[in-house]
């Protein structure tokens, strides 16, 4: 078992581990806040992800350990739970009282939880939890959910047991995530493509650039408006639901509608970007990565100039890529002001790239970004507790 853990469990519990579970981390490859706007986006599951090692016990108590975290509470099985303060607990305990609630009978377990998601990178640690979580129970007491019933499930923890107002992408691409595959999905109807991605001689470089963002639920709110606003004005004359129901043809010929500047340049980055998204499957489709990487430096400058929600810290990541020909492409990813970006890199040149990197930030930024390297990985799944995978 990687990194040890069935004998880590053992160490903790005095006992052998019964059942093992992964579930991993997300990126979104291309196709950025346009979800809300009835968009595809482009999400894949990386190599890195929560681990979950299980016995049964007969104590009706559920005992929750993590490798990552101090907080190890025993609690005991009841009818349902509230979240218990900000304890990263509360994330598997609300997949249990989900279950609860549904009517399922649970028993006592113990829980290892480990992460290899590099914390508060933004790469969906919580919905990696939650979904490993879910898959779990259901695996143990025969709850009968399908993949995208526990994909809900995960969601619904989030935004009603947690309280966090996020979309359905992250829980969706840690199940359904596929080794060298990408998702094409609509988070609107859940109707979704696979999409090959062998990422072939690159590698995913994936940089947080370590800075705190204070900004993002104003800023993210303001968007959604200046949509809302963009789709009223275009509604003059066309007939949609979403600024994405159009393509740039046909954004071009009605833009004129849109009277405040600033309203029409979000518009044009939600469809453009969607057509991106569009273009970036058939890229990628045909193993074309060179092509791709122009669709993510295409990305990124529309997420600078016309929607306006990168920063300094993310434009220098993607700046330096461009000066560096073993990248294919780079860009801004999840909501902006900070955060993550990512690059497609040749696997040999990756330690000069994290290296140079982290040189020229630093110097321009005053403090260095973290570097990971990542490929496609595999969606939420059982895991041999005798294997090293």
């Amino acid at each position: 078992m990687k990194y040890g853990l069935a004998q880590k469990f053992s160490e903790i519990y005095h006992k052998e581990a019964q059942h093992a579970y992964f579930s991993p981390g997300r990126v979104n490859l291309i196709g950025e806040h346009i979800d809300y706007n009835g968009g595809l986006v482009m999400p894949a599951a990386i190599t890195f992800g929560t681990y979950l090692l299980i016995s049964t016990n007969q104590d009706n108590v559920f005992r929750f350990k993590s490798l990552n975290f101090d907080e190890n509470p025993e609690i005991t099985l009841k009818d349902g739970y509230e979240k218990d303060g900000d304890g990263w607990y509360n994330f598997p305990l609300g997949v249990i009282n989900h279950f609860l609630k549904d009517g399922h009978k649970l028993g006592g377990l113990d829980l290892l939880f480990f992460g290899d998601i590099p914390i508060g990178a933004g790469l969906s640690s919580s919905a990696s939890i939650e979904v490993v979580m879910a898959y779990a129970l259901n695996d143990l007491f025969n709850g009968g959910y399908t993949k995208l019933e526990l994909v809900k499930i995960a969601k619904s923890v989030e935004n009603n047991f947690i309280g966090m107002n996020c979309g359905i992408m992250d829980q969706f691409a840690v199940a359904f995530g596929e080794k060298d595959k990408a998702i094409v999905l609509n988070c609107d109807t859940l109707k979704y493509d696979i999409v090959p991605s062998n990422l072939g001689d690159y590698v995913l470089a994936i940089i947080n650039t370590n800075k705190s963002r204070k900004l993002v639920e104003s800023k993210y709110n303001e968007r959604v408006e200046e949509c809302q606003a963009a789709l009223k004005a275009l509604n003059q004359e066309l007939s949609i639901n979403y600024l994405c129901d159009i393509d740039t043809a046909t954004f071009n010929l009605h833009k004129n509608l849109i009277a405040d500047e600033v309203v029409r340049k979000r518009a044009q980055h939600v469809v453009e970007e969607n057509d991106r998204v569009k273009l970036a499957a058939d890229t990628l489709a045909a193993n074309d990565l060179i092509g791709f990487g122009k669709l993510m430096y295409a990305s990124h400058d529309s997420l600078r100039d016309l929607y306006e929600v990168s920063g300094k810290e993310l434009d220098t990541v993607v700046e330096y890529a461009k000066t560096n020909p073993h990248v294919a492409g780079a860009r801004m990813t999840g909501a902006g002001f900070g955060g993550c970006a990512i690059a497609l890199v040749k696997h040999d040149e990756f330690e000069n790239f994290s290296q140079e990197l982290n040189t020229y930030y630093t110097a321009k930024i005053g403090y260095a970004p973290s570097v990971y390297q990542s490929l496609i990985g595999i969606g939420v799944g059982t895991l041999s507790l005798n294997s090293e995978a």
